[in-house]
């Protein structure tokens, strides 16, 4: 399950994790957000990720920071760096690829 994460908690639980995390960047409004959600719960789960989610509305200042203009936007972070990103609602194998990983 996803954690949710704010400007206040994003250092903490995305910058200094010890494994990768998966950064969903999301609003409530967003459908493409909600259909992907269980696509990114199972990559997460499969690849030993964790996975957060940064609701764009009311985190701003995160989504100005690493430039969030579409959504849903996700975004792999290691090492307290962006790794890779994918911009989107698709399909689990594209996401996957997007991502940086092999299917």
């Amino acid at each position: 399950m996803a954690n949710d994460v704010t400007d206040a908690t994003f250092e903490t639980e995305v910058l200094q994790a010890d494994k990768p995390v998966l950064v969903d960047f999301w609003a409530e409004w967003c459908g493409p957000c909600h259909a992907v959600a269980p696509v990114l719960e199972r990559i997460a789960d499969e690849r030993d990720l964790k996975l957060v989610k940064v609701n764009i509305d009311e985190n701003q200042d995160l989504a100005m920071k690493y430039g969030i203009q579409s959504i849903p936007n996700m975004m792999l972070f290691e090492g307290g760096a962006p790794k890779a990103s994918a911009v989107g609602a698709m399909p689990k194998g594209m996401l996957e690829r997007q991502l940086g990983f092999d299917s």
